[in-house]
């Protein structure tokens, strides 16, 4: 076995925070072994403006790691689930998801206010076109702006006064220890979470066996069902990160039994269609697609199509 083995990650607080996660576990497995980060900047990190396309895949906060990882400038790659493309590149794998967090959305105002506290014409930050349509079902009269940046750089914007508020996922605070700046967490039957949120994915490549071995003690088995369940869900529906859907997805009891529901919006908001599904959790895969077939045959198919 190789005595080193180099970590990608963004170079964000967050995403050095799960980096830091994976290294520490691997380090208490194998404590003679020695494990290094690598940061490495993306594109994402770059963009300060754009259109979102709900159909893109362009893999804007990956796709420089994982061509590290292509090029063996490292062993293992850290990353949200949710910014991983639904077609991993060919020859690279999840070889591990962590024990996932909190799914759930949650609010951030400057002056600790509910949603429904909040005064008519109440400007809200998300570059997320999900969230956008979420916010504006709760309530029509908010004004959403696009806000970009990692979870400091937004809560300075909230701070200076830019917007009144934001919406952010309350994994990313908890992670930072910033739990105490959400002033509402979202329940998932009233804002439905982005597939995979609140995971931590480690990608490695598909030939490369000892690795994918060393990284197994790592993988959390309920939260890679609901990943692989998520993302086949996502994929089924053709959407990229940006394709406004959500989904929810529980194993209760004793893993015995899936609950999943979803849900997909048109761009406007003006219309939406639900499924829900319960099935015995052999296959995630199949689950996510049957969850997106009902979705499809209800409507979704035509929201799509017109997306397009």
């Amino acid at each position: 076995m190789k005595s080193e083995f180099l970590i990608g990650t963004r170079g964000s607080k967050l995403a050095i925070y799960q980096a830091e996660l994976v290294k520490t576990k691997l380090e208490q497995v194998f404590p003679l072994l020695r494990f290094t980060l690598v940061r490495i900047k993306t594109s994402g990190d770059m963009i300060r403006h754009s259109t979102p396309d709900p159909f893109s895949t362009k893999r804007v906060y990956t796709r420089e790691i994982e061509e590290a990882l292509e090029k063996k400038e490292i062993d293992i790659a850290v990353h949200s689930a949710k910014d991983l493309a639904v077609e991993l590149p060919k020859g690279l794998v999840i070889a591990a998801v962590l024990e996932r967090e909190d799914s759930r959305d949650c609010l951030v105002s400057r002056e600790g206010k509910k949603l429904s506290e909040l005064p008519l014409g109440a400007r809200i930050g998300t570059s997320s076109i999900r969230r956008r349509l979420q916010l504006l079902r709760l309530n029509p009269d908010l004004v959403i702006e696009e806000i970009r940046g990692n979870v400091d750089t937004r809560v300075r914007k909230l701070e200076e006064g830019i917007v009144d508020a934001l919406v952010l996922a309350y994994a990313g605070l908890k992670r930072l220890g910033l739990t105490q700046v959400a002033t509402e967490i979202f329940s998932e039957e009233k804002f439905y979470p982005a597939p995979c949120q609140g995971a931590i994915v480690v990608e490695t490549r598909e030939n490369d066996a000892e690795t994918r071995e060393m990284l197994h003690p790592l993988n959390h088995r309920e939260s890679a069902f609901q990943v692989a369940c998520e993302r086949a869900f996502l994929r089924r529906l053709e959407g990229g990160c940006q394709l406004p859907c959500g989904i929810s997805t529980h194993l209760e009891g004793k893993g015995e039994k899936l609950r999943a529901s979803g849900i997909l919006f048109s761009l406007d908001g003006s219309q939406h269609v639900e499924a829900k599904i319960e099935a015995v959790p052999e296959n995630p895969e199949g689950i996510g697609l049957r969850l997106a077939e009902e979705i499809l045959e209800k409507g979704g198919g035509l929201i799509i199509q017109r997306m397009r």
